[in-house]
């Protein structure tokens, strides 16, 4: 009777399972881990169904049933409390579980997870957003089951953006998940990670882990899904008919994201809640606007930080850089900021200067007087047996540390009397003994404080304008491992442990893929322990890690005041969301190859998505030889970059643009477009807006471009085809080694500009122009934002700000053209250069030159510099001091008859 009954369940559970199977397209992992087999996965509660031939790439064959997740044990306004029904294999389910919804302005809030749980200390400011769109929540049950599910709907057409009836929510202590359908597989987002094109892939299952990690990308395999320096779980959809929303998850921890053929996404994270803001567009840029609401908008560096930026790891010598520089100069190639890595410092310790770079800081007064600027890099890890560290102690600043006194390890920490007798966590860096890590999310001011005062007072000895800060994943060389005390004790190095009780934060039950995509490494690999104790002792490093660098970069961009009493600019390798509010980004370690080129284009389209516009990729690649068609094309792309430099790495052959003729002549022409149109930039918020379109030639050998021109009036800015109409659609563009980058200017609109000059500090000198692009039967427009350049803005907000921003508009018809400005925001504080020089594109008839008017007032024009040409319907007129945009003119009207 009871094998019989034991045979009977059985038949039931294998019946009941075979029902629940779900399509291969609609799968939710339930063994995300390596090796599951089919008993393994059914102890866990799940389905095992080997996916049939033709399945889609990475179909889970260990699947959870659609219904399974948490029931609704109660409901409160806009408000319900969760009890756990399914089996979580990480640890036991959260039970009871808060989920809240509410609105910010037009942004829709959610948070899952209750009020003790880590929420990363971020503090962003969360404003309002605007749309004409507006969102919906609505809960409801998995199928016929009482299992929770929710949906976030688009009000006006009923889209659903997220469907959580995919199944699959767990939340334990340390394995959080949460599935949803999508509603379409137009996604893109989700960093920091090599990819090779804008769009996500979801005819397959892919997994993207997030955990900030020192790895350079690898743009040369067919498909990386590595975790890179970053961390941005954020993504925007386009939905069937063309409207876009945005969804981000704000959560430090290792988290990862897969997307599947559903289409739909399944997100994962090891600690802390999950909140979330669902932003509704409609359009992409919308979407972007009301996440840097949520977030918080970009610093705005200086201006000659916009300029070109010259670097290299291996200068041996303060001489070597000298050479480099002078050589480029000497070419007449555009450059505003030369670099130093950490050949400067001496023996690499922060602060400090070596013994080839003793002429540093004259050089550097030598290159302020030629209008340039200098940046150098700072690492996080301070030597534990220098000055700085001993004045860190004495002010009382927090490192990193070991959560007790018995993890210690004497052995190392007793070499060093600043160090001994503290928690310190001593790691290894450049520098050669040991070294603290600055507690950056210290809950008092005195890490900051301290961390100030030492770019304060290294600032007297090397008058440096800009910081760069690298390793700040932070980064720790050859992390190793213990399984006991006595391991611990004698171990040389760093050291974290893999078995007994303190390791539960090191080896977690389920570390994400960003462990498992390597053999033998733990959550610890390349960094500090995490059970590690940061903010002051008040947090785990475990959780907090990925904002390591978010920290660094916030106590830098503080620090400038103090340090150079002006607007500055930090670079910082490890972000975060809303890192862009206090430094730019480089793409990390790339690799001299075309592949690395190519995904520099959507890494920093993906960057300013991010709110990081301040980004750029190394110029000619960073690691390997680079060759002369190579560093060409880098240079003809790079000039577009709004961070533009050119970087690469010790032992690799100089590759800077003098270094070959071709380079140095694409570098000028590339640089001397990028300078001439920095006011635009400028106005843009560096970012090159909705006016410029730009093609670069990213393939070797390749000699034209394959350009899809959206459906609009486009204007060829190259000077073969100047002025030429595009037509809508694919065009097949020349791009020559020899001549600029294929640049088109959209119809419709005023970009401002000055010539250019070798420096930015010169080019602001120069009298303005503006290009005025025509459209039919449509007025055209464009912004002049023209401030200090580098005077620092009042409480860090632009609105307080002393500058002029005019906003013109140009509208022509059969009898002439009228062209006025009006100063929108105006200080007297700021002087800004006359309009001297107006160039109209797609202007059909002559005008009459001698009928100008200004204000109502005859102009004479400079008629050696004005004309009209009939063939192109090119029009310029200029006249010194031609148009003041000085705070007291206000506005202006300028206004002529046609022939």
């Amino acid at each position: 009777m009871t094998i019989q009954k034991g045979v009977y369940l059985l038949f039931v559970l294998f019946h009941v399972l075979n029902c629940q199977t779900v399509d291969v397209s609609k799968r939710v992992d339930c063994y995300p881990e390596p090796g599951a087999s089919q008993d393994s996965c059914q102890s866990r509660g799940c389905i095992w169904t080997e996916a049939p031939s033709g399945s889609p790439v990475g179909t889970p064959w260990c699947y959870y049933p659609t219904e399974s997740g948490f029931t609704v044990q109660s409901t409160g306004t806009n408000s319900f409390v969760l009890a756990a029904k399914t089996k979580n294999p990480f640890g036991d389910n959260i039970s009871p579980l808060n989920v809240k919804y509410s609105t910010n302005g037009a942004t829709l809030l959610l948070t899952i997870g209750n009020d003790d749980r880590y929420v990363p200390p971020v503090n962003i400011p969360k404003k309002p957003s605007t749309s004409t769109e507006s969102l919906k929540f609505t809960s409801g049950n998995i199928g016929s089951s009482d299992i929770f599910s929710f949906k976030v709907t688009r009000a006006s057409t009923g889209i659903a953006l997220w469907d959580t009836s995919i199944g699959g929510m767990q939340f334990a202590d340390k394995f959080i998940q949460i599935g949803t359908y999508l509603p379409t597989k137009n996604i893109f987002g989700f960093g920091d990670h090599i990819h090779k094109k804008m769009k996500h892939n979801l005819d397959r299952y892919t997994t993207w882990p997030m955990f900030a990690r020192d790895i350079g990308p690898d743009s040369g395999s067919a498909l990386s899904t590595q975790n890179l320096y970053g961390v941005h779980p954020f993504y925007m959809c386009i939905e069937a008919d063309g409207k876009a929303h945005g969804v981000f998850i704000l959560n430090s921890n290792a988290q990862e994201v897969v997307t599947g053929p559903g289409p739909h996404l399944q997100y994962r994270t090891i600690g802390g809640r999950i909140d979330m803001a669902f932003f509704p567009g409609p359009t992409p840029e919308e979407v972007v606007n009301q996440y840097l609401q949520h977030i918080g908008f970009p610093f705005l560096p200086a201006y000659w930080a916009l300029g070109y930026q010259l670097c290299r790891w291996g200068y041996g010598s303060l001489d070597a850089m000298k050479t480099v520089i002078s050589r480029n100069q000497a070419a007449g190639i555009p450059l505003d900021v030369p670099y130093a890595d950490i050949d400067y410092m001496n023996h690499y310790e922060d602060f400090t200067e070596g013994d080839n770079w003793s002429g540093f800081p004259a050089y550097t007064q030598q290159l302020h007087a030629q209008g340039l600027h200098l940046i150098v890099i700072f690492d996080p890890a301070v030597e534990v047996d220098y000055a700085s560290f001993q004045r860190g102690i004495t002010a009382d600043a927090s490192f990193i540390e070991w959560a007790r006194d018995d993890q210690v390890p004497h052995s190392i920490q007793d070499q060093y009397p600043m160090a001994k007798n503290t928690r310190v966590m001593l790691g290894n860096v450049w520098p050669e003994r040991n070294t603290a890590f600055p507690d950056f999310l210290d809950t008092k001011s005195n890490t900051n404080d301290w961390w100030a005062g030492e770019f304060a007072q290294f600032h007297k000895t090397l008058p440096f304008d800009g910081m760069w800060i690298d390793m700040n994943e932070p980064s720790n060389f050859d992390t190793g491992t213990y399984s006991s005390m006595e391991e611990q004790l004698a171990s040389a190095k760093l050291s974290c442990p893999i078995s007994g009780p303190d390791s539960s934060l090191e080896r977690p039950p389920y570390p994400t893929q960003a462990v498992y995509q390597r053999d033998g490494e733990y959550l610890f690999s390349k960094t500090l322990c995490m059970l590690g104790k940061t903010a002051r002792r008040s947090r785990n490093f475990y959780d907090t890690k990925n904002l390591y660098g978010w920290s660094e970069a916030r106590a830098t961009y503080q620090a400038i005041p103090q340090v150079t009493g002006k607007r500055s600019a930090v670079i910082s390798r490890s972000t975060f969301p809303s890192s862009g509010r206090y430094g730019g980004h480089w793409l990390g370690d790339n690799t001299a190859r075309w592949e690395d080129l190519q995904t520099s284009v959507i890494g920093v389209m993906e960057f300013n998505m991010f709110g990081i516009p301040y980004v750029g990729s190394d110029i000619c690649g960073f690691n390997g030889v680079s060759n002369e068609e190579l560093c060409l094309r880098w240079h003809q792309f790079g000039a577009f970059s709004p961070f533009s430099r050119d970087h690469n790495s010790e032992g690799m052959p100089d590759q800077d643009p003098a270094v070959w003729p071709s380079v140095a002549t694409a570098a000028k022409i590339a640089l001397g477009f990028r300078y001439y149109y920095l006011p635009y930039l400028y106005s843009e918020q560096f970012l090159w807006g909705s006016a410029l379109m730009i093609a670069p030639a990213l393939y070797q050998g390749q000699s034209t471009v394959h350009a899809y021109f959206p459906s609009d009036t486009w204007y060829s800015l190259q000077p073969e085809t100047y002025g030429q109409k595009m037509f809508a659609g694919f065009n097949d563009v020349n791009a020559p080694l020899s001549s600029l980058t294929p640049v088109f200017v959209r119809g419709g609109f005023i970009l401002p500009r000055q010539a250019a000059q070798t420096t930015t500090t010169a080019s602001r000198l120069n009298p303005f122009e503006v290009l005025i692009t025509v459209k039919t039967n449509a007025a055209s427009s464009g912004d002049l934002y023209y401030d200090g350049g580098d005077d620092l803005i009042p409480n860090d907000d632009i609105e307080q700000h002393p500058r002029v921003h005019w906003q013109f508009s140009f509208t022509s018809s059969i009898v002439g053209g009228v062209f006025s400005g009006n100063c929108e925001t105006c200080s007297t504080a700021v002087k800004p250069p006359t309009l001297d020089t107006i160039e109209i594109l797609g202007y059909p008839s002559a005008p009459n030159f001698s009928g100008f008017k200004l204000d109502g007032s005859s102009v004479t024009l400079d008629m050696s510099k004005s004309s009209y040409d009939a063939s192109t319907q090119k029009l310029i007129v200029s006249s010194k001091n031609f148009i003041s945009l000085m705070a007291l003119k206000k506005k202006f009207t300028l206004s002529f008859s046609n022939n």
